[in-house]
């Protein structure tokens, strides 16, 4: 997703010696803060870290901020998805409206960062549909393309995503900045 942007991605698994970060703040941009600023300070390099989670109308935001442990800790992605399901059953489709957010955050190692969102419109399905895909895929249905994102090929999921969105941004600000200073 970062394309021609010159940036070179390196990944945490170059560096075994970080400790878990625990996601305990209150907010999706919280969490991805202290991941980017801690990984950043630890490292001494430029670091981006997301958070994406489920917000699902009808359960008040729910799962949110607990979407990967949603059914508990050390549930898998189908726990989580049965978790869903259970707690939407009886809730007419009109009212099963949902939202895939996604907030990156790139931080410099003194601390200073940017911030940039991707928001993922949808509604849950009544049943899991589609191989593809992780999560929460098989039951976020998108109306526009009549299919869960787990039907989804991975190039069009890439492309029209939450993520792919906040990596937009990201993008346009990369490039913008590099116009900017003459780069």
């Amino acid at each position: 997703m970062m394309g021609d942007t010159g940036v070179v991605v390196r990944s945490l698994e170059e560096y075994l010696e970080l400790p878990e970060i625990v996601e305990d703040g209150a907010t999706f941009f919280e969490n991805a803060l202290k991941k980017a600023r801690t990984t950043a300070e630890l490292t001494g390099q430029i670091c981006l870290a997301d958070d994406p989670r489920l917000e699902v109308a009808a359960l008040g935001g729910a799962p949110g901020i607990y979407s990967a442990r949603y059914a508990g800790e050390g549930a898998d992605d189908g726990q989580n998805n049965q978790k869903l399901l259970n707690d939407l059953r009886g809730v007419p489709t009109a009212e099963r409206g949902a939202t895939f957010r996604c907030v990156l955050v790139l931080c410099q190692p003194d601390g200073r960062y940017e911030s940039f969102e991707g928001r993922w419109t949808g509604r849950i399905a009544e049943e899991p549909a589609g191989e593809g895909g992780f999560g929460y895929d098989p039951v976020f249905f998108l109306p526009e393309q009549g299919v869960t994102v787990a039907e989804l090929s991975p190039e069009v999921k890439n492309r029209i995503s939450h993520r792919a969105q906040a990596f937009a941004k990201l993008r346009a600000w990369l490039l913008r900045d590099d116009q900017e200073n003459g780069a």
